[in-house]
């Protein structure tokens, strides 16, 4: 993994720990590692909280299996079974894939340069926090009767980077399409990792216009 993937990791965890209320900040003013280890307690309940709704999927499920088994001549509800199944698996796969980048992190941390990491990373904290406003404005116009406020927090954080890549980092487009949609597949769901993807797309197409 590039220092700039890490750095950009590093920052989406520290911007879930400060207030959406928070104004601009120095970068070095920011307790960057009670942050992180703020944001991976949070993780964890997440995690928890994900694994017990996957249970009661499971549990449903059975259920549901039973109770065709107990009456006689009744078809076995098979959609209804499938779905809770789905969001079983679903659940499991989004808290491995979160412990699993989790674990890593730390290891690929000490591969790295960890002071240039560490600078980049704030640097994109400080670059979302001074310009969220306008950040915001621009996604919200693009969100096609949807709201920025409405989306889970980890979700408004990874397009708020993006937008930074794109605007104040000039990364390329689809490079930060691409980073923006592996970081959902490490925190997001599935659902998350779609819309962030055609929102960003769409921002990027509006930018590209109104610049013309």
């Amino acid at each position: 993994m590039q220092s700039r993937s890490l750095s950009r990791e590093l920052a989406l965890l520290v911007l879930s720990q400060v207030p959406d209320q928070q104004k601009k900040r120095a970068s070095q003013d920011l307790p960057m590692e009670s942050l992180l280890q703020k944001a991976l307690d949070s993780l964890m309940q997440h995690w928890r909280e994900t694994l017990d709704a996957g249970a009661s999927e499971l549990e449903q499920a059975q259920q549901g299996l039973l109770d065709s088994e107990l009456q006689e001549g009744q078809a076995v509800p098979v959609e209804s079974i499938r779905s809770h199944l789905r969001i079983a698996l679903g659940s499991a796969e989004q808290v491995l894939n979160g412990l699993s980048a989790c674990m890593e992190l730390p290891r690929l941390l000490l591969l790295g340069d960890q002071e240039n990491i560490r600078q980049a990373a704030m640097q994109r904290v400080a670059l979302v926090l001074e310009h969220r406003s306008s950040i915001d404005s621009g996604l919200d116009a693009v969100m096609e009767g949807w709201r920025l406020s409405r989306l889970p927090r980890i979700d408004r954080d990874i397009l708020r980077l993006a937008v930074v890549d794109l605007q104040n980092l000039s990364t390329p487009a689809p490079v930060a399409f691409n980073e923006a949609v592996e970081l959902a597949n490490r925190y997001s769901d599935e659902q998350g990792r779609r819309m962030i993807n055609g929102v960003l797309r769409r921002f990027h197409d509006a930018a590209a216009t109104a610049s013309a």
